[in-house]
């Protein structure tokens, strides 16, 4: 796939400025992480050659130096929060950062828990990590809050939280999610550190919007996409303009917080130390593409995934989480349109002469491959074979996997155990291909070929089953699919 972003000249750049920015208070710095750590798959999207863990290779840089802080919502473990990716609660996905904070031998120092009221769940969530032997630390909501800065910054507000004792120059505050309060817990910090005569800095990391693209950028525009249910709006930064007469941007909620936060920084130090929320960031990610137009010809395809994963969940469950005016909107303002994804155009051209649902997967080489619905083959899985045969320079009409084995699987699914649809799923093929190994070595060479298809786009034209979706996420393929169901009528898609 054509690459826009430096990833190896990020890790050093963004470790490097993070320790510029150490030095620039008292040795200490408590830096707001925001996004996610782990599996950032949005933005090695948006930016290709961003690896999905770059984020974490970098705090690995400065692993020395750090020691990370997991904030959680006492709110949010009284409402056994999810969380929509790995389907487990917030209290629980502390617990599992925590697990894989550790494994990468990254220094895990505490649990704040936030908006504190003796909530139940979260007396007995504290319990649980003092018997697992991780500190813990209770902040209470503020009245007032955000907007009582004289209260907030005193006593009767920062004040009442307990202090958290941290270690390293670097602290690094992160959360399963958010609305967590990690921006509260920086400056609460700030106000005790400063009380024991500490001058400790705050700073802010998010990858998205990236200051130094314009406003309208397609990857910026991206990020307004991605979090169309949250109502984020990407702004040139005011208070940047005025005090640098320099255009940069950043979104609608820091901005409008900065004021308030700029009078607890004053507060607190006696000045702050910014002049704007683009002067709080140590976002280096702009500084790193290397190919633009490569960049916003992604950017662009995410924008249009995003739309149709909009108004899909809108066929599925009749409501979204996002805003389909503003895709909608944001459709415009990229340029594009749904005709402009090569594998949708590839996939509803092939059902046409068909007449039956069919897939499209555009490989890395901008080749297209497709898949019908056969009696043997859902279309899905004809096309995720198709494509591997096409990896591996192998003849179509090559069979990989004979009638013979796929029979037996048929007579399992519908016979034993109630299917009602013969046709084999994604997981299903690739089950029975691996089964063809021992005895075929064109198939070893198809299996072998399932990395190449991590980053490749795939389209349906008619909405899958949990299990299809489910193995085309696992192989790393960009998934859309028309909103409609194989079967004109059908409320529920059965697996």
């Amino acid at each position: 796939m054509r690459k826009g972003f430096d990833n190896e000249k990020y890790l050093k750049m963004q470790s490097e400025h993070i320790r510029e920015r150490i030095s620039q208070f008292d040795n200490k710095l408590y830096l707001e992480f925001g996004g996610k750590l782990f599996d950032d798959y949005h933005a090695s999207r948006v930016l290709p050659g961003f690896e999905p863990d770059s984020k974490l290779q970098m705090l690995l840089q400065l692993k020395d130096q750090a020691e990370i802080v997991v904030v959680i919502s006492a709110e949010d473990i009284e409402a056994n929060k999810v969380r929509g990716d790995y389907g487990i609660t917030y209290d629980m996905d502390v617990l599992r950062l925590i697990d894989a904070f550790q494994e990468e031998g990254l220094f895990v120092g505490s649990v704040c828990l936030t908006r504190w009221a003796n909530q139940p769940s979260a007396e007995l969530f504290r319990k649980k990590l003092q018997q697992m032997g991780i500190r813990s630390y209770r902040h209470y909501s503020i009245p007032g809050y955000p907007t009582d800065v004289v209260r907030i910054v005193s006593d009767q507000g920062y004040g009442k939280n307990e202090y958290i004792e941290t270690e390293r120059p670097l602290v690094v505050i992160t959360a399963p999610g958010p609305g967590s309060g990690k921006m509260a817990t920086c400056l609460s910090q700030l106000y005790h550190e400063y009380k024991r005569g500490v001058k400790a800095g705050y700073a802010k990391f998010e990858t998205f919007p990236i200051w130094n693209l314009e406003l309208k950028h397609p990857v910026n525009l991206a990020y307004e996409a991605a979090t169309a249910d949250l109502n984020d709006l990407n702004m040139i930064d005011p208070f940047h303009l005025n005090a640098y007469g320099e255009t940069t941007v950043n979104y609608n909620r820091d901005i409008e917080i900065f004021p308030v936060v700029n009078a607890m920084f004053e507060l607190i130090a006696g000045k702050s130390p910014y002049k704007s929320p683009t002067d709080m960031g140590v976002n280096m990610a702009g500084n790193c593409i290397f190919d633009d137009e490569a960049c916003r010809a992604a950017s662009k395809q995410e924008v249009i995934r995003r739309y149709y994963k909009c108004i899909d969940d809108l066929k599925r469950t009749g409501e979204t989480k996002d805003s389909k005016e503003k895709l909608e909107s944001l459709l415009n303002e990229a340029g594009v349109q749904v005709g402009d994804r090569r594998v949708a155009v590839a996939a509803l051209k092939k059902e046409r002469e068909t007449g039956h649902p069919a897939a499209a997967i555009e490989l890395g080489d901008g080749t297209v491959v497709t898949g019908k619905t056969s009696d043997l083959l859902g279309a899905s899985a004809a096309c995720l074979l198709n494509a591997l045969k096409t990896l591996a320079g192998i003849d179509h009409e090559r069979e990989l996997v004979s009638p013979k084995a796929i029979q037996p699987i048929q007579t399992l699914k519908t016979e034993y155990l109630g299917s009602r649809n013969p046709r084999l799923h994604t997981d299903e093929i690739l089950i029975a291909l691996s089964a063809s190994v021992a005895e075929d070595e064109l198939a070893k060479l198809a299996m072998e070929q399932i990395p190449n298809l991590k980053g490749c786009e795939a389209h349906s034209t008619v909405l899958l089953s949990s299990v299809d979706e489910s193995l085309f996420k696992r192989l790393g393929l960009n998934l859309t699919c028309e909103p409609k169901y194989e079967e004109d009528g059908r409320k529920y898609h059965k697996h």
